[in-house]
């Protein structure tokens, strides 16, 4: 497996598959030697904490779980999920992304 990845911490992803199928949320981290990602209200699991000095009361907590990097797709700045291309910008010789059904490069 490839440790490839074409989602970056801050993008906005659609989920295609699991219990979160069809929600969309922002990356808030990527695992890359795991090939998963963190995204903000999605996937979320109940967690029991005893008390300790950062709650301390304990109890139940709602908390986000890695998900496959295989099944979330970037969204563009239109709103729609799309593949992600790469190809070198002109000007500064980078690699830069690019959506692969508009062709706009993605920030």
């Amino acid at each position: 497996m490839s440790n490839k990845v074409h989602i970056k911490k801050g993008d906005n992803v659609k989920i295609l598959a699991g219990d979160s199928k069809g929600k969309t949320g922002k990356v808030l981290e990527v695992v890359v030697d795991k090939y998963k990602a963190i995204v903000e209200n999605v996937n979320l699991a109940t967690k029991h904490t005893k008390p300790n000095a950062k709650s301390p009361k304990g109890g139940i907590l709602k908390q986000e779980m890695p998900i496959h990097i295989s099944n979330l797709m970037l969204v563009d700045a239109n709103g729609k999920a799309t593949r992600v291309g790469h190809k070198k910008d002109e000007k500064t010789n980078k690699s830069v992304r690019v959506s692969k059904k508009t062709g706009e490069v993605i920030k």
